[in-house]
């Protein structure tokens, strides 16, 4: 349960991990799209990434049911016996789909720390369609720091960071059309998820496994119809190299270790963690791709900090507040709760 006591020792270890995902994983898969000269499939590595969701998440849901049987038991009804569940998670499939392809792309053409910062963007499209989908409400402070980062990673892309170790010919507009996509994709596929998980009372690893296994037939067409002729002439794991593989690990492990934090950490520790993912993403820029830091790009990204933190800050109670009103005008009357 989200009530559940947790102590801050296992907090900070999610905070830590989390973060340390986030940044490995773009840093990594900027640096397998700029330094090799045989390049992988990307449609490849987001369908691989698949499979390994599909076979940790049967992994999960066992370890949920206890035994063989009731997992065989559940598969049956859930998959074979659901064309409809299985066709309604078809949706994200297709998004996160588009999503996943649309991060290779962005990070072929864009460095590592401008892509983690815009790809920030993600919370007022989020913020959006939660409003929209799900008719929730923003405070002020959630709607001002959503104006506060897209004020903050325009600066950034009005003059970004330049990356001088990078000899790969680059599009950084092509870069942010495709983080663009990848956002709208996140925020849409995320509450979309969000609002199926929550018209039922079905397991978490079972709506996983439904969507996973539609992923995989998604991105299998993907394949065909994008590098279809290639392959045939090159491989499927044409390119592939052990960077390769961490990044397709790291993309596995990540999405499904973000529902256990989403369980036992706050929205502050959220965003924390995003904060320190861009600062540790422009540090190994830095260090790696030698990333030269402009004002603009500084500025930028301290905003997107900024907002992320104050978008997290939880919202006051004024049903309380409301409640407790009227005891300064009838001070002799009893408060029924």
């Amino acid at each position: 349960m989200a009530n559940e006591p947790v102590s801050i020792v296992f907090k900070l270890y999610c905070l830590t991990v989390m973060t340390l995902v986030a940044a490995t994983y773009t840093v990594a898969l900027r640096y397998t799209r700029t330094v090799s000269s045989d390049l992988y499939f990307s449609t490849t590595a987001v369908c691989i990434t698949e499979v390994i969701k599909l076979i940790l998440s049967v992994g999960m849901l066992f370890r949920e049911t206890g035994t063989l049987n009731k997992l065989q038991a559940v598969v049956v009804e859930h998959i074979f016996h659901s064309p409809k569940e299985l066709l309604k998670l078809a949706v994200p499939s297709v998004v996160y789909a588009i999503q996943n392809n649309m991060a290779f792309v962005a990070l072929s053409n864009l460095d590592a720390a401008v892509y983690q910062v815009t790809y920030q963007l993600k919370i007022p499209c989020t913020a959006l369609c939660t409003v929209l989908m799900l008719n929730r409400s923003l405070s002020r402070l959630q709607w001002f720091s959503v104006f506060m980062l897209c004020a903050g990673v325009t600066l950034v892309q009005w003059k970004p960071a330049e990356s001088t170790k990078v000899q790969v010919e680059q599009n950084p507009f092509l870069g942010f059309m495709a983080i663009a996509v990848a956002v709208l994709c996140s925020g849409f596929a995320g509450v979309y998820f969000e609002k199926v998980l929550k018209s039922s009372d079905t397991s978490l690893w079972v709506r996983n496994i439904q969507m996973y296994l539609s992923g995989i037939v998604i991105t299998l067409v993907g394949v065909y119809m994008t590098d279809g002729p290639q392959i045939l002439e090159k491989g499927f794991f044409y390119g592939y190299t052990p960077w390769v593989c961490f990044v397709v690990f790291l993309a596995s492990v990540g999405g499904l270790y973000t529902s256990i934090v989403v369980k036992y950490t706050d929205n502050i520790m959220k965003g924390f963690s995003a904060a320190a993912a861009i600062v540790l993403s422009t540090v190994a820029s830095v260090s790696l791709f030698g990333l030269q830091i402009t004002a603009t790009f500084a500025t930028g990204a301290l905003l997107v900090c900024v907002s992320i933190y104050l978008y997290g800050l939880p919202k006051q109670d004024t049903s309380k507040l409301a409640r407790t009103e009227p005891q300064k005008d009838s001070k002799s009357k009893l408060i029924s709760v």
